[in-house]
């Protein structure tokens, strides 16, 4: 007598099946959606009055050599690219070593220390515009990029540390012994062994502090006021009118703001899988 095949498909698992697919499919719509209509509306030429259409009736570059030629868009780009790239390498740097030094060495205050780093990561960020504000007019720091660029440095700090240390620690300390033991120094054994197996998390650390720097509106708009210093979220607040929007511009800048963040991302992706590829080899 022949066993039943366990490979077999059955009525019920083609069910479970069709299900699941038809679940990944809506999730997949379901998401990505609103970026479709953001790409589709800066490409219509008839973006202000398109209504339900799901397909653009006329294809446009208009709106993007509008965004980047009139509006100057491109020095807003500049700007945020700047002031995202400073709060990365700067934030990581420390939060790294601010981990590392919360984790490995034993120092009178250390929990006083990680407490109140969690105490800054829970205060809202809108709580602090006021006090952030009056003491960058006092050192001379307003409306300048490198202001702006510390204040997301302080918000994007204890985040970075606290989940930093979570990768640190998870690191054996007998992996740090045995490259001691083998004569090397503390230099060498941060960065050939602890550097590339908390760099998984120290991608993920990045992430966030890129889309802080980049996304911030609140901050950005109290600190600047000059036009040549402003970011893309106070660019884009430009085509906002008191009573109207330029729908087809707007969606143009959203597009272009989109598109490095999804580039960084799929950039730091790869080298989060490689980082703890390579980490576990030299481990």
């Amino acid at each position: 007598m022949s066993r039943p095949d366990a490979t077999r498909l059955t009525p019920r698992k083609l069910a479970t099946a069709i299900a699941q697919g038809v679940g990944v499919i809506v999730c997949v719509v379901f998401f990505l959606f609103p970026a479709y209509w953001m790409i589709s509306t800066s490409v219509d030429a008839d973006a202000a009055t398109r209504g339900a259409e799901l397909i653009p009736s006329e294809f446009t570059l208009a709106h993007f050599h509008t965004v980047l030629g009139r509006a100057g868009f491109g020095r807003y780009l500049l700007n945020s690219a700047l002031v995202a790239v400073v709060t990365v390498v700067i934030s990581s740097l420390i939060a790294l070593l601010a981990a590392v030094a919360v984790a490995r060495f034993k120092f009178r205050g250390r929990t006083a220390i990680l407490v109140m780093v969690l105490i800054a990561q829970m205060i809202p960020q809108e709580a602090l515009v006021i006090p952030l504000f009056l003491q960058a007019r006092s050192l001379g720091m307003l409306n300048s990029l490198l202001g702006l660029s510390i204040v997301y440095l302080a918000f994007s700090l204890p985040f970075a540390v606290w989940m930093l240390r979570g990768f640190v620690a998870a690191v054996p300390v007998e992996v740090e012994e045995a490259a001691y033991v083998d004569g090397a120094s503390w230099g060498r054994m941060f960065w050939s062994i602890l550097f590339p197996l908390v760099a998984p998390g120290l991608v993920a650390t990045s992430v966030f502090s890129f889309i802080t720097a980049w996304n911030e509106f609140i901050f950005a708009l109290t600190f600047l006021q000059n036009d040549s210093k402003y970011t893309v979220a106070i660019g884009l607040q430009r085509f906002f009118g008191q009573n109207t929007a330029d729908w087809g511009p707007i969606m143009a800048a959203s597009t272009l703001i989109t598109i490095p963040v999804i580039i960084f991302f799929v950039a730091v992706q790869r080298n989060m899988v490689s980082g703890l590829s390579a980490g576990a080899v030299k481990g």
